[in-house]
């Protein structure tokens, strides 16, 4: 075991052979490497799998051993300071390995296909194998100084990646917006542990957590100037895990290709927070304002992430909300103290998750056959509707992770966040409200992202001829409110058959090529344009949602202690023992299963109220309709909304609008700069540049009138001179007296 940990030291450097011989061949055999583009996949997941195969042999070992190994080597040696870098395996590295290699596999399996026709392919496999790199040196840096290294390697990744395809405007500007944002919890992050530094000397975390224990034990710190440099490390959290008030760049994210949504926004780059306040937990935990700050923080964003997700329309943008409110959960547990159980919704959440933006990237890919390449219309839930038929894996595959993050049994995120939940009435029943409350919220906009997507008929996209407008037939409103868009006049729809696969089709115009998606013709006058429906995704991408599916039924019975008479601990207590311990918390080691069922009950009751709502409201119920043809009318679908109308207006303008957060940040910081930079401007122009330009004219103009007085006879520059001497002369002796 102890020749194991040895070579764990190579768990961050096994993928970085990828991005250098990319690089290489790049640069020595351009167009050979061009040709061979699809060969560096099998390189990229084979080198991260032996990552996934080292990492597993290592947490086996211990969940068996419960024990933590440190390896070290100075780097600098002085007198008075000295750096050492190193790796550090304990219950937590080797949870985050887990995690960011077994994600990471399924993700680059899926990019294969998902990126196959993009020209931008060798460079999106370099940037997410160095990606890779950067994330696992994260998780085994054995110092502060280590993790703030790889800590900005993963921000420089993360703005590669978002920026992907940085010809578009949008993707530009998000990757701008993430990286500006994420330098403001870098720069509070350096600040606190200097400060840290300066308090302790060391950066070494055992070093570190005992000096400072013994400081605040004997009381010989300042406790504010502790409290500020423990909340300017809590800030570097912050932004990376998209907390309040620095979560506004997680959804312009969205805007990088889905597959790094799953990877970096689900369970790798946004949980490098969560991983960073758990690592400093025991230097937290002896802080009491900061526990109390960082659960403040978590209940924050748990509900405005969940408020926020209500009325988005675009699929990616919906759960990236959700993933915000989720680890919003993940921080308030941490605040409370309750380790373990923010550990096991770091593990459930980041499966699921994963799953549901594999998921949308199949939809998204599928709708892409009917509207091209259009992120407006391809990623839009209104556009869709009625795929339950078209992609039956990927509904299915989506089902299952919406019902787990809801929180329905026996799926995997129903375990972890049961335990919040549960944890958080003893800490504040105020907090507990909330935490609950939000559950409810979670399920309701879970189930209508997959209500909007999957049930009902296909929200048919019309074109007219030169391709410049575009309608549809009918769209489900935010707030359950059904209606038929009036179609240009200059179309006309075909009559269809009923009991087709989908509501809009007729036997004579139905056509299909060699075995490939199905065809209906739009009559534009007296010109056919063709149709596509979606079809489902190739099996290089529906493999990683299968698997992803299997993670999200069983990863939840690790905290499941099996053997309730010999009060044996479950899997994920074994697995965490040393850190427990470290904590000076008490492992849990036996559940009551009267109060878990009882619990249970109510959270469960809760979820399933937040899914029916949402099926009352968004749920088409035109199926019962006969010859559903709209044409130039509006039909209502849903309940009557009267008295509440400006309630619901008002929210849906608030939660769409991002609470008008990101507004007050482009008047308030933006504009402010803006205006600063257009007043330091005038000054230089006018005041600095003024300055300089008059000095040169004022010399001009005396150059140009002492010209005139030098005639060159010697008598007038003796009388100048004895003038003005003498002139001299008798200012000084009457400023005497």
């Amino acid at each position: 075991m102890e020749q194991t940990y040895q070579y764990a030291w190579i768990i961050p450097f096994v993928p970085l052979p990828v991005p250098m011989l990319i690089g290489v061949g790049l640069l020595l055999f351009p167009t050979a490497t061009k040709n061979l583009r699809r060969m560096w996949a099998f390189p990229s997941i084979l080198l991260l799998s032996i990552v996934m195969i080292f990492s597993t042999n290592l947490s086996i070992q211990q969940i068996n051993s419960s024990s933590i190994y440190q390896y070290v080597w100075s780097w600098t040696l002085d007198n008075d300071f000295s750096l050492e870098f190193g790796y550090l395996i304990d219950p937590l590295t080797s949870i985050m390995s887990m995690l960011i290699t077994t994600v990471g596999i399924m993700v680059l399996i899926y990019s294969d296909n998902y990126m196959a026709h993009d020209q931008g392919y060798l460079r999106f496999f370099a940037y997410m194998s160095f990606f890779s790199t950067s994330m696992l040196g994260l998780v085994t840096s054995a110092n502060l100084i280590q993790i703030y290294i790889f800590w900005e390697l993963v921000g420089v990744c993360s703005y590669l990646l978002i920026g992907f395809w940085f010809t578009r405007p949008p993707a530009a500007n998000a990757c701008q917006k993430a990286f500006v944002t994420n330098r403001v919890g870098d720069f509070g992050l350096l600040l606190g542990i200097l400060g840290f530094y300066w308090i302790t000397g060391s950066f070494e975390f055992r070093d570190l957590f005992e000096i400072f224990n013994n400081l605040i034990y004997n009381n010989q710190v300042n406790s504010p100037f502790v409290t500020l440099c423990a909340a300017l490390l809590f800030v570097g959290a912050v932004a990376k895990s998209a907390q309040f008030p620095l979560h506004v760049w997680l959804p312009d994210a969205m805007e990088g290709p889905t597959p790094i949504s799953a990877l970096i926004h689900a369970a790798t780059m946004v949980a490098a927070g969560i991983f960073l306040v758990a690592r400093l937990l025991p230097l937290f935990i002896v802080i009491p304002y900061i526990m109390n700050f960082i659960s403040l923080i978590g209940i924050i964003t748990v509900l405005l992430g969940a408020t926020l997700a209500l009325a988005q329309k675009d699929i990616k943008k919906g759960l990236a909300y959700s993933t915000m409110s989720q680890l919003g959960y993940m921080m308030l547990a941490l605040g409370m103290g309750s380790y373990r159980s923010a550990l096991f919704h770091l593990i459930t959440h980041a499966y699921s998750k994963a799953l549901l933006f594999l998921g949308s990237g199949s939809v998204i890919h599928s709708m892409e056959t009917i509207v091209g390449y259009s992120p407006d219309k391809s990623q839009n839930m209104v556009f869709m509707g009625g795929l339950t038929k078209h992609v039956p894996i990927t509904k299915t595959s989506f089902l299952l992770g919406t019902l787990s993050l809801c929180g329905i049994p026996p799926l995997a995120c129903f375990w972890s966040k049961d335990e919040i939940l549960n944890d958080s009435w003893m800490y504040s029943p105020i907090f507990a409200i909330i935490a609950w409350a939000t559950a409810g919220l979670t399920a309701f906009y879970m189930f209508r992202i997959y209500l909007l997507t999957f049930e009902g008929h296909l929200n048919v996209h019309f074109q007219n001829y030169s391709g410049n407008q575009n309608t549809s037939l009918y769209s489900i409103s935010l707030w359950g409110k059904g209606c038929s868009k009036r179609i240009n006049k200059n179309f006309r729809l075909l009559r269809m058959k009923k009991n087709e696969s989908s509501s809009f089709r007729n036997d004579k115009n139905l056509r299909k090529s060699n075995g490939g998606p199905t065809f209906i013709n739009i009559v534009h006058f007296d010109k056919k344009r063709p149709f596509s429906y979606p079809y489902e995704s190739d099996n290089t991408m529906l493999f990683p949602l299968l698997v992803l599916v299997l993670f999200t039924l069983f990863v939840g019975f690790l905290g499941i202690p099996f053997n309730q008479e010999g009060g044996d601990l479950d899997i994920l207590s074994k697995w965490l023992a040393p850190s427990i311990n470290l904590l000076h918390q008490k492992s849990k080691d036996s559940m009551d299963w009267y109060e878990f069922l009882k619990d249970a009950t109510f959270s469960v009751s809760i979820a399933y109220s937040g899914i029916l709502i949402a099926s009352f409201l968004y749920k088409p119920i035109y199926s019962s309709f006969k010859n559903f043809y709209l044409i130039n009318s509006f039909v209502k679908i849903g309940p009557k909304r009267s008295r509440w109308d400006k309630i619901l207006n008002a929210l849906y303008d608030w939660s769409y609008n991002r609470a008008y957060i990101d507004a007050f940040y482009t008047t308030s910081f933006v504009g402010a700069i803006r205006g600063l930079s257009k007043l330091t401007d005038f000054f230089d122009r006018r005041v600095i540049d003024g300055i300089t330009n008059g000095v040169g004219v004022m010399s001009f103009f005396v150059g140009e009138g002492i010209k005139y007085v030098g005639g060159g006879r010697i008598s007038s520059y003796l009388f100048l001179y004895f003038s003005f001497v003498s002139i001299f002369l008798l200012v000084y002796y009457f400023s005497t007296f």
